[in-house]
Parts: structure tokens; sequence; C-alpha cells
């Protein structure tokens, strides 16, 4: 296992494999099952997989395929999307899902992450933040597949999320979503130095190198990506793909 976490992050819609660009151009790019499978056979140590549209669609997760991805994965892997009650993390959990990732329910009942983290342990309990630059270059938090202002600022609102007991909190640069323009660092920075638990980063790999600034740079404890590990390159074709080890462990060591 990588000592940096090293990740791809999926997304589903309506049970298909989709990509999006700027949380837009919801792009279809495959069966998440046959994913998962080629991922299996590239030794990935973890994986996200998001529903982009259950909350916005006031749908429930889909267990059905939640099941499958679990039976079917080696790696632990981290489930958000339509999550609103402790009962449906019972669920997930059940289902053979390691972590859950809380996003747009989280702005709207900060204190269910006190609960969940009680009920399940710190460790298993992930805040998702969607993050976009206005057009006063303020970053600003959002939800519902980034469709609603939530007007709260990043790093107050990881704060917060740290002290209700989230064990790690994800920063999604809408700007930067299936750009391949690298992740968000000065984000990013402002994020990790701001508090303890670990930070994933999300939106915007292009390279393996981008990998190592956002860690090296941004703070970041893990890095995920989409497009990068879905497709051969900007403006190509799909490619289910993750780095070789050699090549990560090389970047995050000499990065």
């Amino acid at each position: 296992m990588l000592m940096t976490r090293v990740m791809p992050c999926l997304l589903l819609d309506d049970g298909r494999l989709v990509k999006t660009i700027k949380f837009k151009s919801s792009r279809y790019v495959g069966d998440p099952i046959n994913a998962l499978k080629i991922y299996n056979g590239k030794e990935v140590d973890e994986l996200i997989l998001l529903d982009i549209t259950a909350t916005r669609q006031n749908r429930k997760p889909p267990f059905n395929i939640i099941e499958e991805v679990a039976s079917e994965c080696f790696m632990p892997v981290a489930y958000g999307g339509g999550i609103r009650n402790i009962e449906d993390m019972k669920k997930i959990f059940s289902l053979g899902i390691e972590k859950i990732s809380i996003n747009s329910y989280a702005a709207e009942n900060p204190d269910f992450i006190k609960e969940a983290a009680y009920t399940f342990g710190s460790q298993s309990v992930i805040v998702s933040i969607d993050v976009k630059r206005n057009a006063f270059g303020k970053y600003r938090v959002m939800t519902h597949g980034g469709t609603q202002n939530t007007k709260y600022d990043p790093v107050k609102y990881a704060q917060m999320f740290e002290s209700h007991g989230a064990g790690e909190i994800i920063i999604n640069s809408i700007n930067r979503d299936g750009t391949f323009e690298g992740y968000g660092i000065n984000l990013l920075k402002s994020v990790t130095s701001a508090v303890s638990i670990p930070v994933i980063a999300l939106g915007g790999a292009g390279c393996v190198n981008d990998i190592v600034r956002a860690v090296k740079e941004g703070g970041a404890s893990a890095a995920a990506a989409g497009s990068l590990f879905v497709y051969q390159g900007k403006g190509l074709g799909v490619l289910i793909n993750f780095p070789q080890r050699e090549e990560l462990e090389a970047g995050l060591k000499n990065g």
C-alpha cells in the first residue's frame, strides 16, 4: 500500500458511471462494476463512489448497486449520496462499505455529523465539501451537486465539522472538476492548515505530478481523481486506468 493514499473517485448517475466537467456536461463512461474489476486488477488501495443525483432527485442510496460494488471490490470503499439518516448508514455499512461521505445533508443538519460520528466512530465518517470560487474570488461551499450556495467559507466549514467529529474531509473544487488543470492548491492549503484531520484532495488532477503537488504543496493527506483515472487524457477517449505503483511512489518520494 502507498504511504499516501491515491484513489479513483467514481460518479454514479442512475446506476451509470459518468464523469462531469465543473459538475456539468455529464458524460457516460461505462458500467461501474466493469470499472471496479479493472481497478481490482490494478491493485488500487481505496475507492470513492458518489451517487451525484440521489440527493437532487430525493432518492435513497442505490443499495443494490452498493451491495454489488462492495462484493466485487478488493479494496476499501467510501460511499456518498442521498444519505439523510442513521438507518441508511447502518444498512450501507452492513453491505460492506468502510466509510460514508456526507455532503448536502451535513449543510442542512450539521448536528447529524455528531450523531453519525457518535454512532459509528469518526473514522467511518467523511464530510465532503464542494467548493466554488465566485466572481469576487471568494471560495464558497456548494451543495446539491453544486446548485445551491450555502455561503459558508470552506475553512470555517471544515473546522466546524472537525469539531463535530468528522474523521476526514474531502475538498472538491468545482471550478477544476474534469479540467485536467491540477488541484486548487491555495484552496487545499487554506483548509489543511486549519484542521488536524486528514484532507482528501479532489477536482482537477491531470497527471501524477498534480497528485504530488496536492500532497507536498497543498498539504493533502490523500488524493482522489475522476477524469485522470477514466480517460486517456483531456479530450481523449475512455480508458479505465491507474498509475503504476512505482510511478506514484517515485513522485511522492521525490516531489
